[in-house]
């Protein structure tokens, strides 16, 4: 999967929870919905995500992994 510099919330129903404070129509930068994704963790519903939801939490994290390694 191809990752992405900016996000939709709306596009994302998990994320869109996180972000109940945000337009969720407004993109966000990659990075900061990877940090309200893993500040936030325990409130998702692992098992709502969306198998593209989950495919880019899990390519966010393999490239942040990447770059600090």
């Amino acid at each position: 999967m191809e990752i992405e510099d900016t996000v939709v919330p709306a596009d994302y129903p998990e994320l869109a929870r996180l972000a109940w404070n945000r337009d969720p129509s407004r993109p966000i930068p990659g990075a900061g919905a990877l940090g309200l994704y893993e500040a936030k963790w325990r409130h998702i519903d692992a098992t709502a995500l969306s198998p593209r939801e989950r495919a880019l939490i899990e390519a966010w994290r393999s490239d942040s992994a990447a770059v600090t390694c």
